[in-house]
């Protein structure tokens, strides 16, 4: 095989249609750790016993990263490999892929191997994935397609609104006083990447359309154009994601704007009811 586009599972798409001559697209997944129950990250899992679980577990729930032998295992299987990462701030999936890729090129020096971090999740991997499978297709050379991939990073946008707090304050994110109240008093959080790839909350209002408004204007401050696709990925809130849809349309209406089901991993950062939006 010639190419390979690998990603971690925070990429939010679980198949790449209508791949390039020669490209195969492979998840590397994350595992979520619910006391001794552990769920895989794959497209056959079953997020929403998996947020139950984590409801009823009476303790913090954690993540694992992919190990550097499941990414090198993908490398091994093409000529050009393109790897795919949430933000090194958020997890050590970079790190392990950037290990990975020393182990195999000493072995195979012939061998081309890039790894993005993305300094994002979600729809920020899926339209890295996409965008690499176009250049491929038209016959754009290894390292320019790797400038094209670390443009398409650092230009990139994501907002997470969250709805649910008590599996936060399990974690130790927010306090459980403030996790209690917030949830009684109907709060929604709005997240922003930093430039880092870290994650910024800095917006906290009551009820779902305020949330979703303060999206759009934020949208607008960052200079969206309507040219970048949208990608909008919900945890049991179809409502919420039509509703965002619908709001970008109207401002800019030539947007493309897919709207998908949070992944094992985006689900654990989103809560039930929350929803993720790259652009």
């Amino acid at each position: 095989m010639e190419w390979m586009i690998a990603s971690d599972s925070s990429c939010e798409i679980r198949t790449l249609p209508d791949t390039a001559p020669g490209v195969q697209f492979a998840l590397v997944p994350f595992k979520i750790r619910v006391g001794e129950r552990e769920f895989v990250d794959l497209p056959t899992l079953n997020t929403k016993a998996m947020l139950q679980a984590m409801t009823d577990y009476n303790g913090a729930s954690a993540t694992a990263c992919p190990s550097p032998e499941e990414w090198a295992e993908l490398f091994l299987m093409a000529d050009k490999s393109i790897a795919l990462t949430i933000s090194h701030n958020l997890s050590g999936s970079y790190n392990a892929a950037l290990a990975a890729r020393e182990m195999v090129l000493e072995e195979h020096p012939e061998k081309q191997i890039f790894v993005l971090d993305t300094l994002s999740c979600s729809g920020a991997l899926a339209g890295a994935a996409e965008l690499a499978n176009k250049l491929i297709r038209i016959g754009t050379n290894f390292d320019t397609i790797c400038m094209e991939l670390a443009n398409w990073a650092q230009k990139g946008h994501i907002m997470f609104a969250l709805a649910s707090f008590d599996n936060l304050a399990k974690a130790g994110r927010v306090s459980r006083v403030v996790g209690f109240i917030a949830g009684r008093l109907n709060m929604r959080v709005l997240g922003r990447r930093t430039e880092d790839g870290t994650i910024d909350f800095f917006f906290k209002t009551r009820g779902e359309a305020r949330v979703l408004a303060k999206i759009l204007e934020q949208m607008d401050e960052d200079g969206y154009d309507g040219v970048r696709p949208v990608l909008i990925s919900e945890c049991n809130n179809q409502n919420a994601a039509n509703l965002l849809e619908h709001g970008i349309h109207a401002k800019w209406p030539d947007a493309r704007v897919d709207i998908v089901p949070c992944s094992g991993l985006c689900s654990f950062y989103a809560q039930d009811q929350g929803v993720i939006i790259t652009y």
